[in-house]
């Protein structure tokens, strides 16, 4: 059996064990939300991937250091919360809370460390000077400080950029934004210099008033809690360049010693085959489909349904898809309980981690899918092969009180590893909104009044919301669409 992780690392195209330097733990880093409003299922699903690694690695008996960070301040925090009458610091104490809450309802476990942009700066202003007294930056007339990319001789060496475009790209203009485009090969802001709109938001440097760019920040924090080198830095894709490239090139250039030794990064996720946008309406949060009716751990469950290197397509069908798959599981669940008698005594994480993954019998091939690159698809299918051989032995009457209570231990370890929480077969995971149990109510009112006309106007209505009646002998279901 596969004892330890096997994970694609971005940096050298192949798969390699995840292992401790220090031998002692697996100490590792993700980019953290930018906190100017609400994270959307997009962003969550890169930090479910990010937790499951976690679990996995621990689960195989390694011990982690994590550090995911909160982007506190950039272009945008400072624009929306001018925009909202509101301090930085308010502001984004707001939606991090709200970033803390989702993470909370989608299972997610806490890391051990959460540094804030603002308040590493001294951290950012030292690295900057390190990098100017080695000839890699250097101040331009308004006062910022720019990183010159093409004294970096190892830039591209993560994105794969060749040596002909960063000849030609690089140090031709100056880019000071934190939302450029992907393929700009310009010398990036380390310090951006005070402006008019930045109001209030602003520190003291050597090189005057101002703030530092988005990139410094992780390069400091990072050297800070994890050190100059490390074993994990994780992402989206969409971070490869320019920030986790910028990356690189501060924290190398700045200590002269490696970075991250492995990379892990996660592919996008698309809403019924096109991207999410705020313009088409589909951009959406974990409240949103709360208000849908989907339970978190149906979207968290719908958010693994394939594999972190291959674009993910979400639908409202896979989200009932999801459903079914967690309403079979929470029913295998209830009668491996009560052919057992009980719970087993190691029913929680951190027992698990404690015991590790021993006797996991049917369930063995879904946890060695997660070893094998972290194939949450592969190991789902094979949770449900499993499952279909309890199912079978549970009709026949075959399985007798042990066995049942040793593959419920296994049903619980592969579901901790996933992060997912089976329900109870009595709970619900469904959940109606009372605004659409009322116009449900006015709608069967109207149709048994033959008021078809205001029977169809609120039947559309509740379509429009995400929701479906349908109609019964002497009353109405209310589905999901």
């Amino acid at each position: 059996m596969l004892k330890t992780l096997k994970l694609y690392d971005t940096m050298d195209k192949s798969l390699r064990e995840i292992s401790a330097i220090d031998k002692k733990s697996v100490r590792f880093y993700c980019c953290g939300p930018t906190v100017y409003g609400p994270a959307h299922i997009g962003n969550f699903r890169t930090f479910v991937l990010q937790d499951i690694f976690r679990r996995t690695v621990e689960l195989s008996g390694q011990k982690t250091k994590h550090v995911r960070n909160i982007t506190d301040v950039d272009d945008k925090t400072i624009r929306e919360s001018q925009a909202s009458g509101q301090s930085l610091t308010d502001f984004t104490k707001k939606w991090a809370h709200q970033f803390h809450i989702d993470c909370q309802k989608l299972n997610l476990l806490i890391p051990d460390i959460e540094p804030l942009a603002t308040e590493h700066i001294p951290e950012q202003i030292n690295m900057i000077q390190t990098l100017i007294d080695k000839g890699l930056a250097y101040q331009s007339k308004d006062g910022s400080v720019y990183f010159d990319v093409s004294e970096f001789k190892d830039y591209g060496r993560l994105s794969k950029i060749n040596s002909r475009e960063l000849k030609e790209g690089a140090s031709k203009g100056l880019n000071d934004s934190d939302e450029y485009g992907k393929d700009s090969l310009s010398d990036f802001a380390l310090w951006k210099s005070i402006k008019a709109e930045d109001g209030d938001n602003f520190w003291e440097s050597p090189w005057g008033q101002g703030r530092p760019g988005w990139h410094i920040e992780c390069s400091a924090m990072i050297k800070k809690h994890l050190g100059d080198d490390f074993d994990l830095h994780s992402g989206g894709v969409d971070l490869i360049f320019p920030h986790h490239e910028n990356e690189i090139a501060q924290s190398c250039g700045s200590s002269g010693k490696p970075f991250a030794n492995h990379w892990f990064h996660i592919t996008h996720l698309m809403v019924d085959g096109g991207k999410m946008s705020k313009s088409l309406g589909n951009l959406y949060t974990i409240s949103d489909l709360e208000g849908r009716g989907y339970h978190p751990m149906i979207v968290k469950y719908s958010l693994i349904m394939g594999h972190y290197k291959q674009t993910l397509n979400f639908t409202f069908d896979s989200l009932n898809a999801a459903k079914i798959g967690l309403d079979r599981l929470a029913k295998l669940k209830s009668e491996l309980i009560g052919l057992a008698g009980s719970m087993p005594a190691c029913d929680r994480y951190k027992d698990f981690v404690k015991e590790g993954p021993v006797n996991l019998g049917f369930f063995n091939k879904a946890w060695c899918s997660l070893l094998e690159d972290l194939n949450t698809a592969k190991a789902l299918g094979a949770l449900f092969s499993a499952v279909k051989e309890l199912e079978s032995g549970i009709r026949g009457k075959t399985l007798g009180s042990k066995e049942a209570g040793k593959h419920l231990k296994g049903l619980l370890f592969i579901s901790e590893a996933l992060g997912i929480k089976i329900p109870t077969i009595e709970e619900q995971h469904v959940q109606i909104p009372n605004k659409i149990k009322e116009l449900a109510k006015q709608r069967w009112q109207a149709k048994m009044n033959k008021n078809w006309k205001e029977a169809d106007r609120l039947r559309k209505e509740l379509e429009s919301s995400g929701w479906q009646i349908k109609d019964l002998k002497d009353n109405f279901e209310i589905l999901p669409l």
